[in-house]
C-alpha cells in the first residue's frame, strides 16, 4: 500500500481523541446513558446529568459559568444564532452592524443575509499584519451600531485578535460585541471571566472532538437580546430547541476537558514545531510568512511562495493534506479573500499554503513536509516561462538537420493566472520536437505536455491539433477549464505566427 498523505491540516478538522472517543460511546447503545436527557425517568436523568457535567467542562476551558454554554451544532450555527439573533432581537435599536473583511464565510454570509433585510453592514479591512486597529472599529462606531463581530483567532493566518481592546471599545458604548472562538478555544488561553464579550462561537471538531456538535457563549446580560432562530421543544432555555445529542455532547466536554490539561506543554511544542517547519521554508527563497508581523496560535502557518501557481503547488503536494486559499473547481477561482485583505497580490496569495500543526504531528513530519516541498517546489518554478530559461537547438539532444530552428509562441503572460509557452524544434517544414513551459493549473499543464506529444510530425498548415473543446473531451478535463485551454490555444497560435 502506499503511503499514506501526511495530515498537517488541523486547522481544518482534527479527529476525534480516543478518550473522547471511548466517552461518546458510553452514551450509545443499551447499556449506556443513552436516554433522551428531557424524559423524567433514570434513563434520561442520567443523560441529562452527563449533559450538565460537560457543560461545565466547556466551561471550565472558557473561564465561563456552565449556565452561559448553549450548546448548537456548531461554530456556524453559533455564528448565526448571535448575529441573526442578536440583530433581529435589537432592529428596533439600531440596523448598523460591524465587522470583518477576513472573517469567517459563516460570519460574512450571515451579516449579508442582514443587509437583504434591510441592516447596514460596515467592513473593516486589517492592517497588513491582519489585525484590526482598534482606532479603525472606533471610527465606525455609530449611534445606531448594534453588534460588532471580529474573531479571536483567523482560521488562515492564525493571527490572533485584540479582542479584548476591540471588546472594550463596544463595552463603553453599549454595543454586543461577539467573537468567533473556533480557532482559539483549546489553542490559547481564555478567561472570558475577563474579556468583554457578550457571544462567542466555539465547536468541538476543532479541538479533537466529533462534528456536529459546538457552543455559544451568552454573557448574562446578552441573554434576553437573542432571538432564538429555531423553535420547539424549549431546550437550552429556548434559545436552541431539539433533543439533546448527548453522546456528541459529552464528546465535545471530555475534549474540552483533555485541551485544557495539555495547553501550556502543548503550545510549546507546536511552536517549536511551527519554527522549525518556518526555517525550513524560509531557506527555499521566495516565501513570505502570512501574518508575520502579529501574534499567531502556535499550530498555523500561512506561507506564500512566489514563482508557482497555486493550483499546481497543492496538486503536486499530494503527499501533503494542506490547505490553501484557491481552488481548483473554477474557471476563474478567487484567491484567498483573507491573504487579498492583508495585502497579497492575486498570485501570492493563490500560491499560498496553510499548513496547520496538531496534537500527533511530529517533528519527523515536519522533515517530511519540507523535502516534499522542496523537491516539488523546484520542479514547478524551472517548468515556469517566467523562470525557465528559452529552449534553442543547442539544448534540444540530436538536433537533427543543420536548418532545425525553434519557434516560440506564447499565451497568457506575467501577472496573469495562466501562462503558456511552446518552443517547436522545426526542420524540413515540419515539427521535430514539442517541449512546453507553464505557469498554470494542472489540468492546463496536464493538456500542454499531452499536445507535445501530438506536433511532432506536424506541418506548419496542421499544426493546431483539434480544439479547446476537443482536448477537454479527450483528456477529461472539466468544462469549466476551457478559458484555460484558450490560452494554449493562443500558445499555439503564437507559434504559427512566428513560423515563415
Amino acid at each position: 500500500m502506499s503511503e499514506a498523505p501526511l495530515y498537517l491540516d488541523y486547522a481544518a478538522t482534527t479527529p476525534v481523541d480516543p478518550a473522547v472517543a471511548a466517552a461518546m460511546s458510553e452514551c450509545l447503545t443499551a447499556d449506556g446513558d443513552f436516554g433522551n436527557p428531557s424524559s423524567a425517568h433514570d434513563y434520561g436523568t442520567r443523560a441529562a446529568a452527563r449533559i450538565e457535567h460537560a457543560r461545565a467542562q466547556v466551561a471550565a476551558l472558557l473561564g465561563a459559568q456552565p449556565q452561559q454554554i448553549v450548546f448548537t451544532s456548531g461554530a456556524t450555527e453559533s455564528n448565526n444564532l448571535a448575529i441573526l439573533g442578536h440583530a433581529r432581537a435589537n432592529a428596533h435599536r439600531g440596523r448598523h452592524l460591524v465587522s470583518a473583511r477576513t472573517e469567517h464565510k459563516s460570519v460574512l454570509d450571515t451579516c449579508r443575509r442582514l443587509e437583504k433585510e434591510g441592516f447596514t453592514i460596515t467592513w473593516l479591512t486589517p492592517t497588513h499584519s491582519g489585525r484590526i486597529d482598534p482606532q479603525v472599529l472606533a471610527a465606525a462606531l455609530r449611534a445606531d451600531t448594534i453588534l460588532v463581530s471580529v474573531m479571536h483567532v483567523n482560521n488562515e493566518t492564525g493571527v490572533i485578535e485584540e479582542v479584548a481592546a476591540l471588546g472594550a471599545l463596544c463595552a463603553a458604548r453599549g454595543i454586543a460585541f461577539h467573537s468567533d472562538c473556533a480557532q482559539a478555544a483549546g489553542k490559547v488561553p481564555l478567561d472570558f471571566a475577563r474579556l468583554p464579550l457578550d457571544f462567542a462561537s466555539l465547536t468541538a471538531h476543532k479541538l479533537y472532538g466529533p462534528k456536529g456538535i459546538g457552543a455559544l457563549y451568552v454573557h448574562r446580560g446578552a441573554r434576553v437580546a437573542l432571538q432564538p432562530l429555531i423553535h420547539g421543544g424549549g431546550q437550552e432555555r429556548g434559545l436552541r430547541p431539539g433533543t439533546l445529542a448527548t453522546h456528541q455532547i459529552v464528546g465535545f466536554g471530555t475534549a474540552c476537558e483533555l485541551a485544557a490539561g495539555a495547553l501550556p506543554a502543548e503550545s510549546a511544542r507546536q511552536l517549536r514545531l511551527r519554527e522549525r517547519l518556518w526555517q525550513g521554508l524560509a531557506a527555499f527563497g521566495g516565501t513570505h510568512l502570512n501574518g508575520a508581523a502579529a501574534p499567531r496560535v502556535p499550530g498555523i502557518l500561512n506561507v506564500s511562495f512566489e514563482g508557482v501557481q497555486g493550483e499546481s503547488l497543492v496538486a503536486a503536494l499530494a503527499a501533503l493534506a494542506v490547505s490553501t486559499g484557491s481552488a481548483c473547481s473554477s474557471d476563474s477561482p478567487e484567491p484567498s479573500y483573507v491573504l487579498r485583505a492583508l495585502g497579497r497580490g492575486t498570485q501570492l496569495a493563490q500560491s499560498s499554503l496553510r499548513f496547520s500543526l496538531g496534537r500527533f504531528t511530529s517533528e519527523a513530519d515536519i522533515d517530511r513536509a519540507l523535502r516534499c516541498v522542496e523537491r516539488e517546489l523546484a520542479r514547478l518554478r524551472a517548468l515556469s516561462p517566467q523562470a525557465a530559461a528559452p529552449y534553442t537547438p543547442e539544448r534540444w539532444p540530436a538536433v537533427g538537420p543543420a536548418a532545425a530552428a525553434v519557434v516560440s509562441g506564447e499565451g497568457g503572460g506575467p501577472g496573469q493566472d495562466t501562462w503558456v509557452r511552446f518552443q517547436l524544434l522545426v526542420a524540413d517544414g515540419t515539427v521535430k520536437d514539442a517541449r512546453f513551459q507553464a505557469f498554470a493549473c494542472p489540468h492546463t499543464t496536464a493538456v500542454a505536455a499531452w499536445l507535445c506529444g501530438q506536433l511532432p510530425g506536424r506541418a506548419r498548415a496542421a499544426l493546431i491539433p483539434g480544439s479547446p473543446a476537443e482536448w477537454a473531451a479527450a483528456r477529461g478535463i472539466p468544462v469549466e477549464k476551457l478559458g484555460r485551454l484558450l490560452v494554449v490555444e493562443d500558445a499555439l497560435r503564437a507559434c504559427l505566427s512566428h513560423w515563415a
